[in-house]
């Protein structure tokens, strides 16, 4: 198994222990752009053109509602490759 297989394997059990970077090169992958936030703030806002934006904040450990909005966009994409 290779590390991508490991890393979705993470999101899609909702492992506690994921970091930030991790779902990021995972949006990224997917297409999702990375905005960076305005004054100070720690929240980054991921898009991609035809889906909701996706705000995520830079936090360590990563709360476990993140990684379910995450895992759902995995799963998607994840069908719309076996389609």
């Amino acid at each position: 198994m290779n590390k991508w297989d490991k890393l979705l394997d993470k999101i899609l059990s909702l492992s506690k222990d994921i970091r930030f970077d991790e779902l990021r090169k995972v949006l990224e992958n997917y297409g999702y752009v990375m905005c960076a936030p305005r004054s100070g703030s720690s929240h980054y806002t991921f898009r991609k053109s035809g889906r909701s934006p996706i705000t995520i904040p830079k936090h360590e450990p990563i709360k476990k509602v993140y990684v379910e909005m995450v895992r759902e966009i995995v799963e998607e994409e994840m069908q719309n490759e076996d389609n």
